[in-house]
């Protein structure tokens, strides 16, 4: 397979916004116990049956919301609670959604010390020798410090790749580190956003927008604003809308530096979308990404 002209992760971003107008990226968590009765069925015979289950749920539901959506965010653990199996069905998934001309954002939350912090580089966002990365960008976890995050930069100025580094996340519990006051009566989560900006400031696109983005729960729309205010160039991934209860009313402020400097991620509210109303869990996953689609766009005022 050859190798194509490497575009800026932002910029990728930004063409698939303003193609779709939709700013939604799908969370692909595929919980066995969760799937439809007609994929549930072989599961118990074994790992690689509820693998191919997995696949072949996220295959339809990629299906389903690629009018819709312009990403999705397949949730690694999932996959490797599955071992072998499921990392070949990540991949496979991976693979399809690039083939419906959708972005896809490994939710891992990789970060390490630099040498294990290159092999997670060269198995997530790195090219496969002819082949393309596994994944057009990856979360990661930035308090290892710069060391640990500058194997994944080096694969965006050189292969495109993209980052979202955790800042603010949509859980109540970050609060117990993320909100801790220091010295200079900053708290921690806004060190770490100055941080990553420092780090994304020679990432910047054609478009204005940095390759090194930031993980801000909609969970908490007044951090969002601040988040926004301390990160102009950063795209914003904004998990927690949903299940979590993040209302995309409250967002507007995240896309005051353009409609495709935010991300709005949602997961279980989308692909178990199904549960208790009907028994079509494609077209309950389709419509409510296109029901969210609208309601970002609209609160994005673009």
């Amino acid at each position: 397979m050859a190798r194509v002209a490497v575009i800026h992760f932002a910029d990728r971003v930004a063409e698939a916004v303003e193609r779709k107008r939709s700013q939604v990226v799908v969370g692909l968590d595929p919980v066995v116990d969760l799937l439809p009765v007609e994929l549930r069925g072989e599961v118990v015979l074994g790992r690689d049956h509820a693998a191919a289950a997995c696949e072949r749920f996220c295959r339809a539901i990629i299906d389903a919301v690629a009018p819709y959506a312009v990403a999705v965010k397949p949730q690694a653990a999932f996959f490797e609670a599955l071992g072998a199996d499921g990392m070949r069905a990540l991949e496979a998934v991976c693979a399809y959604a690039r083939a419906a001309e959708l972005l896809v954002i490994l939710d891992a939350k990789r970060g390490d010390v630099g040498s294990t912090a290159r092999a997670y580089a060269a198995a997530y966002v790195e090219p496969r020798g002819d082949a393309p990365a596994l994944a057009d960008a990856i979360t990661v976890n930035p308090y290892l410090g710069r060391d640990a995050l500058e194997p994944f930069l080096a694969a965006c100025r050189r292969d495109g790749a993209g980052l979202f580094c955790l800042v603010k996340t949509s859980n109540a519990g970050g609060a117990d580190v993320q909100d801790v006051r220091l010295s200079d009566g900053t708290l921690m989560w806004q060190h770490v956003a100055a941080l990553v900006g420092g780090w994304g400031e020679d990432l910047v696109g054609e478009g204005g927008l940095s390759a090194v983005g930031a993980v801000v729960g909609a969970t908490f729309p007044r951090e969002v604003a601040e988040a926004r205010r301390m990160l102009p160039q950063a795209v914003l991934l904004l998990p927690g809308v949903g299940a979590q209860g993040g209302d995309p009313a409250n967002l507007a402020p995240a896309f005051t530096s353009g409609p495709a400097s935010a991300l709005v991620s949602a997961s279980r509210s989308i692909i178990y979308a199904y549960r208790n109303v009907t028994d079509d869990w494609r077209g309950a996953a389709g419509g409510a990404t296109a029901r969210l689609a609208h309601d970002v766009w609209k609160a994005s005022a673009w």
